[in-house]
């Protein structure tokens, strides 16, 4: 009996990870959607999925938003010209940035999990050229229009 409860146990420790997927942003010069994007540039993803940033051109980077993440969570940043993979765990909305072109526009948002976009991220002070993408994408989020 002990040994049914230690293979259930190690079962249900493995088998959450053995389902999330590994999603992958290509970060590029040109793209669908212009010049300077993530494609994707909206992921909805499931807690435990995991985003892989590809740097396809040079000089770009994948980092977090100051105030575009849920409440404790530190953000990351990649090098420049760095791959990067960051798993997701905490449900909520997760603004992006390349950090050397977020003036230029160059932003995306993930959604993980089932959540509502914060209104407080509206408000969030971004360059004037991301302003309409990620009004773009919030109102993606929100259901008002497709990605």
């Amino acid at each position: 009996m002990k040994t049914y409860f230690l293979v259930l146990a190690a079962f249900i420790a493995f088998a959450v990870p053995a389902f999330a997927e590994t999603f992958e942003v290509k970060m590029m010069n040109r793209g669908e959607k212009g010049s300077m994007v993530f494609e994707p540039d909206f992921l909805h993803v499931q807690p435990g999925d995991r985003v892989k940033f590809i740097a396809t051109n040079k000089s770009h980077n994948a980092a977090t938003i100051d105030g575009m993440v849920p409440e404790g969570y530190p953000g990351f940043k990649s090098r420049i010209n760095e791959e990067i993979e960051v798993g997701f765990d905490q449900q909520g909305f997760y603004g992006i940035k390349c950090s050397p072109h977020f003036g230029m526009g160059m932003v995306m948002l993930i959604k993980v999990g089932e959540v509502e976009l914060p209104e407080q991220y509206r408000q969030i002070d971004i360059p004037e050229r991301a302003r309409p993408r990620m009004n773009a994408l919030f109102d993606s989020a929100a259901g008002k229009t497709s990605p």
